[in-house]
């Protein structure tokens, strides 16, 4: 009987400890953020704080109220921007036989 629970107790010891060192290795391991996920993460607080201006204000705007810049487009960007080329071959009439 003591045996059994001596190795009933080793064993949940070193399950314990296991699992222990798995977590700490996880906590340990921090990705690295590249710039596109760091300017992400800018442009998305920025449009958090418009957002909480606007709900402090509690004002609907008219047309010419409006502040629009923000959401202009930097042509730069749009140049980056890869074009997809439509595949103008695409047959699916196999599909309905």
């Amino acid at each position: 009987m003591k045996n059994l629970l001596l190795s009933l107790l080793l064993i949940m010891l070193a399950s314990v400890s296991l699992s222990a060192k798995d977590t700490d290795s996880n906590k340990t391991k921090v990705p690295k953020e590249n710039n596109a996920t760091s300017k992400a993460q800018e442009q998305i607080k920025k449009q958090q704080e418009r957002e909480k201006k606007f709900a402090q204000e509690g004002k609907f705007y008219q047309g010419p109220e409006y502040d629009l810049s923000y959401a202009e487009v930097d042509p730069a960007a749009v140049d980056k921007v890869p074009l997809i080329e439509p595949d103008l071959e695409f047959d699916m009439d196999d599909v309905y036989d």
